[in-house]
Parts: C-alpha cells; sequence; structure tokens
C-alpha cells in the first residue's frame, strides 16, 4: 500500500516522471552501496535483533509519512528523505531476514519450500494492498495507505518477539571486518554459479524498475485512469506472482532451480515487450499478470539455489550480495527510466526494459550446463542428488 501511495503521491505533486525515478533511487540506492559491509555486520550479529530493530524504524517513517500527509506539510523532499532513511533500515533488513530463514528451518531439504512460502506471503500483499491503496487513495487521500502501514508493523513486531529459537554460537575467532569483506567478495565473485544467478537478478532487477516506475504514467495518461487503476495493475503483477510461488511451494526439489531462472526471465521480457506498445487496459493486466510469474519464479527459485550451495558461514555477507542485486540495482534502473522516458517516452523505455530481459535469459540459458556441473559436487555432499 505505501508503495503504491507514495508513487501517486509523487507524481501528484510533480507531474515528473524524473521525480518518479529520483524517489525510487534515492529509496533503495543504500541497498546498493553499503550492501556488502552490511553482510560482514549481518554475520557477526544476532540477526533477529536486527530484524526487530529494523521493524520499529520502519514503523516510525510510516507515522511520519501519515503525519505528515494528512497534516498537508507533505512536499516531494520530506518524501525523497524519509525514502532514504527507509532505504537505510531495509539495507540492513534484508540479509538479515533472508539469511535468518535458514535457522528457522529444522530440516534443511525444506529451504526451497520455505522461501517460495515466504514469497507466497509476500505476494499476498502485492495482490491485496495495491488494490486496496488505490480504493482508498480514491475515497481518502495517500494519508491513510501510511497510517494503515505504521498500524501493521505492530504485529510484525509482536510475531518477531514470540519467535523462540536457541541462537547458534559462534565460538570461531573472529577476523578483521576487512578480512572477512574481502573473504565474501572473493567467495561471492570466485564461484561461478552465485556469480551468474546474482548478475541475472541483478540486470533483472534493473530492466524490471521500468516497468514499476513508469506504472502511474501508463495508468494515467496510457489508460487515462485513476489511482484504481494503478492499483489494480500492481494487484494483477501481484496475482501472477503468487501463483508462481504457489507452483513453487508445492515442488518437492530444489533440483531445475535453473530452467525456472532461465524461463522466468524470458516471460518477463517478452511479457514486458508487448505490454510497452499495448493501448488496451485488459490486455496490459493480463500481460503484468505473466510478467509478475516470471518475475517470482525467477526471483524466488534465484534465492533458494544460493541459499542451498552458500557456505553457513558466508550466508550474511552472500545475501547482502543478493539483497544489492535484488533492492540495489533497481533504484539506478528507476532513475535511467525516468530520464529515457522524458526524452523516448513511456513505451520505447519499456520495451528497452523486455529487450534487455531476453538478452539475459540467452546468456544464462548459454551457462545453464556449466553452472549444474558446478553445483553438482555441492548437491551430493548435501544428499540432494544421491550416488
Amino acid at each position: 500500500m505505501q508503495m503504491i501511495a507514495v508513487s501517486w503521491l509523487v507524481y501528484r505533486l510533480t507531474n515528473s516522471v524524473f521525480y518518479l525515478g529520483l524517489v525510487s533511487f534515492i529509496g533503495q540506492i543504500p541497498s546498493f552501496a553499503i550492501a556488502p559491509f552490511l553482510g560482514v555486520f549481518v554475520d557477526r550479529h544476532n540477526k533477529l535483533t536486527i530484524i526487530k530493530i529494523a521493524q520499529v524504524l520502519s514503523m516510525i517513517q510510516a507515522f511520519t509519512l501519515a503525519y505528515l500527509v494528512i497534516s498537508g506539510h507533505i512536499n516531494v523532499y520530506h518524501i525523497i528523505g524519509l525514502s532514504f532513511l527507509l532505504g537505510l533500515v531495509n539495507s540492513v533488513e534484508l540479509p538479515a531476514r533472508q539469511s535468518y530463514v535458514i535457522d528457522l528451518i529444522e530440516n534443511k531439504a525444506d529451504l526451497g519450500n520455505a522461501i517460495a512460502l515466504n514469497s507466497m506471503m509476500v505476494n499476498i500483499s502485492r495482490l491485496l494492498g495495491p488494490s486496496m491503496a488505490g480504493i482508498l487513495i480514491a475515497l481518502f487521500g495517500e494519508g491513510i495507505c501510511f497510517m494503515l502501514n505504521g498500524i501493521s508493523f505492530l504485529a510484525v513486531i509482536i510475531s518477531l518477539f514470540s519467535i523462540k529459537i536457541v541462537a547458534k554460537i559462534k565460538t570461531e575467532k573472529k577476523a578483521h571486518p576487512i578480512h572477512d569483506l574481502i573473504e565474501g567478495v572473493r567467495y561471492v565473485f570466485g564461484f561461478l554459479p552465485i556469480r551468474l544467478i546474482l548478475m541475472t537478478l541483478g540486470l533483472n532487477s534493473f530492466l524490471g524498475a521500468f516497468s514499476q516506475t513508469l506504472l502511474p504514467v501508463f495508468a494515467r495518461d496510457v489508460f487515462h485512469g485513476n489511482s484504481q487503476t494503478i492499483g489494480f495493475m500492481a494487484g494483477s503483477s501481484g496475482l501472477g506472482a503468487l501463483c508462481g510461488a504457489f507452483y513453487l511451494a508445492s515442488r518437492k526439489s530444489v533440483l531445475g532451480l535453473g530452467n525456472i531462472i532461465a524461463y522466468g526471465t524470458c516471460v518477463v521480457g517478452a511479457g514486458l515487450i508487448i505490454y510497452a506498445f499495448t493501448s488496451i487496459y485488459q490486455i496490459a493486466l493480463l500481460l503484468l499478470f505473466f510478467v509478475g510469474i516470471g518475475s517470482m519464479l525467477q526471483m524466488a527459485a534465484c534465492n533458494t539455489m544460493i541459499q542451498t550451495i552458500v557456505d553457513d558461514n558466508k550466508r550474511g555477507r552472500v545475501m547482502s550480495f543478493y539483497a544489492m542485486a535484488f533492492m540495489g540495482m533497481p533504484p539506478f534502473g528507476a532513475l535511467v527510466a525516468g530520464i529515457l522516458a522524458g526524452h523516448f517516452g513511456v513505451h520505447l523505455t519499456v520495451f528497452i526494459s523486455g529487450l534487455g530481459c531476453l538478452t539475459s535469459f540467452i546468456f544464462f540459458f548459454l551457462n545453464l550446463k556449466k553452472i549444474r556441473q558446478l553445483i553438482r559436487p555441492i548437491y551430493i555432499k548435501k544428499e540432494i542428488i544421491r550416488v
């Protein structure tokens, strides 16, 4: 709800595609700039405590936005500043949360299903939230969305404090943080499967931000709609992602995830290319549904595959690079989308993003056989494959 409300509020205040891109860029750039350092921090500290603090700070940010909007004092610079603060919080919360998931799972063979179920819950909210936001904005304005978001954090925080698991005791001597950082970088970029998976995810996160950033422009100027229009467009994508998550949650093995990453990327690229030039709202909703499926298959499969093959003692650092690819690249995509759309129009901008996704699909698919060969010994060691 907050995501849609921020986008609509920025476009309403400025009528500028550049500011749409700028706000998204400012809000997510911390995930790119400081993620590797935060991975070291996460590996050295209690992940659950980090998540709790981050959720409290996110709640404060939402309530602040609500107050400024409802009181009538809001301007685009407030949004930029608060978006940057939330970006800082998310940049440390995401790697902590993603690497903490495995601590909650007794049977590691269930990891793929757990990640898919987590993605399913996220995308139920992506389905309901934008649609509700569109209706509430039309009836009461953007402030109510920020207020409800702030209130919702109370349930999240209570849930986090109800988690009772024994924290793992780390007995090894801690090296210097810079040593840990260099070790993490070498591990990520020195192991081809992780490097290629993160490159594919990062490029598609960058390109996927084009269509997300320009959603208000398509809703208002292309399809001549209102806040409900953008809500249903985002909801359609969320419904597709939910269907993709249902499929992944039903799978019984992590085998075959490489194919899912490749074909999910292909579906996103093809869907965006057609969506870029459609002028029929109903067809756009259908295309966004398939783009949502492809995006979810790719993102969740990348997450599961990395979590399966990574060494436990480097998990936080690797997931910080995952956060850099997943959350750190979209701000650059949003900024570029705003600039390109201002010069060449929204249709050509989204077409370029779809073409880029198809190119990354081809590159990943051509390397898939080599990836399988390199991860096979890991799967054998973890008894995922029996010989």
